[in-house]
């Protein structure tokens, strides 16, 4: 299915969740579990805390469904309102403050096994390379680089979704990016010449 089908797909079940569907709610809980659980865990906190905040979300989302408006993009709605959770979660918990949260930056769970084992020699030196680099950058970084590049959100949605200005994740992402070329050019050219 490819993209644009999916968004379809999505703004139908939308709607029929909005009108009282429930079956139509539970295909868009089905749909983005491993998508809202991947990016839970990526502010370092207990997975049952994320599923519990998962299980909330579309909870509240049911509870509140003629107060829901409607969205361009489901996934966008989904990760923001989850994010809020989360951090709701955590400062009911009076553990640790916005500011405090860690962001991790392991391989995603749903990357193809196949794939990886044909790629594994090379692909484990520059996943290593790159990880050591992506935790030095400081976690709003991390942020902004995962919802870009990993769950393809727009700098609009991924500002709404950090709830930052545009202009702050645009910084996010050029200072990141800007920080891993510098890093990234000596082991890229070395894995180059090994390769050669």
């Amino acid at each position: 299915m490819d993209f644009k089908t999916s968004q379809t797909l999505d703004q139908i079940l939308w709607q029929s969740y909005r009108k009282g569907d429930k079956h139509a709610l539970g295909q868009l809980a089905e749909h983005y579990y491993r998508t809202l659980r991947h990016y839970g865990l990526k502010f370092m906190v207990d997975g049952a805390v994320v599923e519990d905040c998962i299980q909330e979300l579309f909870l509240q989302l049911w509870q509140n469904r003629a107060q829901i408006n409607d969205t361009d993009s489901v996934k966008h709605y989904l990760l923001k309102a989850l994010r809020h959770h989360i951090l709701q979660s955590l400062r009911s918990q009076k553990r640790q403050t916005f500011q405090e949260l860690d962001w991790d930056t392991s391989v995603a769970e749903d990357v193809d096994t196949e794939t990886l084992l044909i790629r594994q020699e090379s692909m484990a030196i520059l996943s290593q390379t790159m990880q050591s680099h992506l935790a030095t950058l400081p976690p709003r970084e991390r942020e902004a680089l995962y919802l870009r590049y990993y769950e393809n959100l727009s700098i609009p949605e991924i500002a709404e979704v950090m709830e930052v200005n545009r202009q702050s994740v645009s910084n996010f992402l050029q200072k990141a990016l800007s920080k891993l070329r510098t890093k990234w050019l000596v082991p890229f050219f070395c894995l180059i010449c090994i390769c050669l």
